[in-house]
């Protein structure tokens, strides 16, 4: 009888640990997503990998915690917009960083003084293996001409992108975009877990566009993104959901800018 309550008390002892270790990876398996306003975010992978994508830095909504970034091993650019480019020549050349963009985008940086070893220029369907980090490139319905003084030079296509870190957990940032069919393949082809969507409208997919992208994509888990910046982006995660239907709801996890979820 002692034997047996001994033996239970240590698969209880077992069995703690290890929803204590499941829950310290929370429900993105160590990776954590911050929201940095707009469509920036920061993605910390459990290797203690840096990614920032659409780095505009100095945004309304941006937090301080913003300027105080350091470590960035890999930036993703959606497009060429400035609202998605930002600070991304400074940082890469400020801390050496990987860009991942389209090919057109990577000609821009290189004028602004980014070094070529530090540039993959790509396109739709190409993925790239950055240091463990997996990154390809989907196709996004929008624009992507470069502000170039009074000019607008060519900036090639917008894209999104599915980031798939060490552990399998993958994320799609779709980038600025129109609703498009073909959400449908990209989410039976990478079944991303988590899905940062444009909500905000008018330059986008506003909350009833995005909540058929989800539908079609089917991710685990959505985090709104490039809302509330402006007026004119007056879309919002209460509307988003009542779109939705009740186990898509679920889904939807409203960040602040600064915020981390994991």
């Amino acid at each position: 009888m002692k034997e047996m309550i001994f033996l239970s008390l240590i698969l209880l002892v077992v069995f703690a640990g290890v929803v204590t270790s499941a829950e310290k990876k929370g429900k993105f398996k160590g990776v954590e997503v911050t929201w940095l306003g707009h469509a920036a975010f920061l993605l910390k992978s459990p290797n203690g990998k840096v990614i920032l994508i659409d780095p505009w830095l100095d945004n309304p909504k941006a937090p301080e915690s913003a300027k105080e970034i350091s470590k960035v091993d890999l930036i993703l650019l959606t497009h060429g917009h400035f609202d998605h480019v930002g600070s991304a020549p400074e940082l890469a050349k400020k801390t050496g960083s990987k860009v991942v963009c389209i090919f057109e985008v990577s000609r821009y940086l290189a004028k602004q003084g980014v070094a070529e070893e530090q540039l993959i220029g790509m396109n739709y369907s190409g993925t790239v293996n950055v240091d463990g980090i997996k990154v390809t490139m989907v196709p996004a319905v929008h624009s992507s001409g470069i502000s170039d003084g009074n000019n607008i030079v060519e900036g090639g296509n917008p894209a999104g992108f599915i980031v798939e870190f060490e552990n399998g957990f993958k994320v799609y940032h779709t980038g600025d975009t129109g609703l498009f069919g073909d959400m449908d393949l990209i989410g039976k082809l990478y079944k991303p877990d988590l899905m940062l969507v444009c909500i905000g409208g008018h330059f986008t997919m506003g909350p009833r566009e995005a909540a058929e992208a989800i539908k079609l994509v089917k991710p685990k888990f959505v985090i709104p993104m490039h809302y509330g910046t402006f007026p004119i982006l007056a879309g919002t995660p209460a509307e988003l959901k009542k779109y939705l239907p009740a186990d898509l709801k679920k889904s939807v996890i409203e960040l602040n800018p600064g915020e981390t979820a994991n």
